[in-house]
């Protein structure tokens, strides 16, 4: 075995591998996107064997592309979109339903109905740190096994298993000898005892999920199995799993309670880590298991925005207003500073602090003067204001943010950042490595193998590229995420 570490990094919109040496340094990387499929208004679905295609695809084109033979690795990690839901056949490991994806709105009448009991609604956010809502696993599982025909039934014989994409991956890559997940991605399904660390029986009871298709829930960095040498080319043990925000958290070295990241992909999400404390939000943020090694949690608070890259994106494909999302930060700059159009991109609905499934995206404040760069520049600007949001319910549940830690495939973009910094008056941070996803898993890994001996260790590796302070005054500050929240206020179902 050598010193290379293999991350599969599964994400919303694409399977990617990534090749890193022991300092930390990227060696090579894959990447192949796969179709979103839109079956219904708010459905959001994902083919499983075009997932596991993709990301075998590249994987292969990482070690391809670095020169590098599977038997040259020491270990493999594997980071995924959270929430995701998937269930499949034991004995022939086919899918029986498409992967119901976490920006998923089907269920939410169901939650509804339950939300109208204040006490179960209590139970659920103190036993899991979740908020009642479509987002999370279980009422996608639920449906699952209600909808598919004869699948409740093979589900109680124990005939069916259940994953997150994480899961899913690791029964593929061992040929079905390794059924397991990790405690992050156990924390994000609801059904998940999150301060005793078991599946909760009472959840269980009320989703009317069987025990039987539940993964085994590991450490984040633990013996989760051997890929096959069928698959790769060598066996190679899989040492590392952690849901994607947690693994950025990681990959960031945010450690230390009061240390805070947020992830700008597809959606935006900030995660503080609380340390041994499970902080119970009083403003709809989530309580969320940060990373499990050796038995002991630590803990975070989370604030999820289900649309940020995803905004461009649509900006892009959608609207065709750009040809790539690069030509962003050039059309934005040239906008004035005190912009007054407001996009809120409520395309699946509004997520924290707000959770309201039912919210629709819109666009306010265009005159005849607003033009592309003005839509562009709304657009960047959406994901700032959302974190303000986020950041203010932070601290009004009693944690303060010093600076921000950011990653992502959007803070490539500059003005993004500065926009960042001025409206949240904080410093942020963006690191030379920002592929902090992929290398958080292999960090993790790593951290089972040996490869790395401790917590400290990792955390040296971080390594600043820029910081943006802020430049702006409390009036512009004020001003602009007013007009923010009176634009959320419209677009609010109720």
């Amino acid at each position: 075995m050598g010193s290379a570490i293999l991350a599969i990094d599964q994400g919303t919109t694409s399977s990617r591998a990534l090749l890193f040496d022991t300092s930390g340094k990227q060696l090579a990387v894959g990447q192949e996107e796969f179709t979103q499929h839109f079956p219904h208004n708010g459905w959001v679905e994902h083919d499983a064997e075009e997932i596991w295609q993709t990301t075998l695809n590249s994987c292969q084109a990482a070690l391809q592309q670095a020169g590098i033979a599977a038997a040259d690795l020491s270990c493999i990690g594997i980071t995924n979109q959270r929430e995701t839901t998937l269930v499949w056949d034991r004995a022939s490991g086919e899918p029986i339903y498409h992967a119901i994806v976490w920006q998923d709105r089907r269920t939410a009448d169901y939650c509804a109905e339950l939300k109208k009991d204040a006490a179960l609604v209590s139970s659920i956010q103190d036993k899991t740190g979740l908020l009642l809502d479509p987002y999370f696993s279980a009422t996608k599982l639920r449906w699952i096994l209600e909808e598919v025909p004869g699948a409740r039934e093979k589900a109680e014989k124990g005939e069916l298993a259940f994953g997150t994409i994480d899961c899913f991956l690791l029964w593929r890559l061992t040929n079905g000898k390794s059924h397991a997940t990790d405690a992050t991605n156990a924390s994000r399904t609801m059904l998940f005892n999150i301060a005793e660390q078991c599946w909760d029986e009472e959840l269980l009871s009320l989703f009317n999920i069987p025990a039987a298709v539940l993964p085994e829930v590991k450490d984040c960095a633990a013996d989760f199995g051997d890929c096959e040498a069928s698959v790769l080319g060598a066996a190679v043990p899989v040492s590392g799993m952690i849901g994607d925000q947690q693994a950025a958290a990681f990959g960031q070295g945010c450690f230390e309670a009061g240390m805070a990241k947020s992830t700008y992909g597809t959606g935006c999400f900030l995660l503080m880590n609380t340390g041994a404390q499970l902080l119970q939000s009083q403003n709809k943020l989530l309580g969320t298991v940060a990373y499990r090694l050796n038995g002991e949690t630590s803990y975070a608070i989370e604030g999820s925005i289900f649309m940020a890259g995803a905004t461009m994106q649509w900006i892009r494909d959608g609207l065709k207003l750009i040809a790539n999302a690069a030509e962003s930060e050039a059309l934005a700059e040239q906008t004035a500073d005190d912009l007054s159009v407001y996009l809120v991109p409520a395309f699946t609905g509004l997520g924290a602090p707000y959770w309201d499934p039912d919210a629709r995206g819109a666009i306010f404040g265009m005159t005849r003067d607003t033009g592309i760069k003005e839509v562009v520049a709304a657009g960047l600007m959406s994901v700032c204001y959302q974190t303000r949001d986020l950041v203010d319910a932070i601290g009004a549940d009693g944690a303060s943010l010093q600076t921000l830690r950011v990653d992502g495939g959007m803070v490539a973009n500059n003005y993004v950042l500065q926009k960042l910094a001025d409206i949240l008056n904080v410093e942020v941070h963006r690191p030379v490595i920002t592929e902090t996803t992929a290398l958080g898993a292999a960090y993790m890994a790593g951290l089972q193998q040996g490869l790395f001996q401790s917590l400290p260790e990792i955390a040296d590796k971080w390594q600043l590229d820029r910081a943006f302070a802020p430049q702006k005054d409390e009036d512009w500050r004020t001003a602009q995420y007013q007009g923010w929240q009176d634009a959320v206020r419209r677009t609010r179902s109720s």
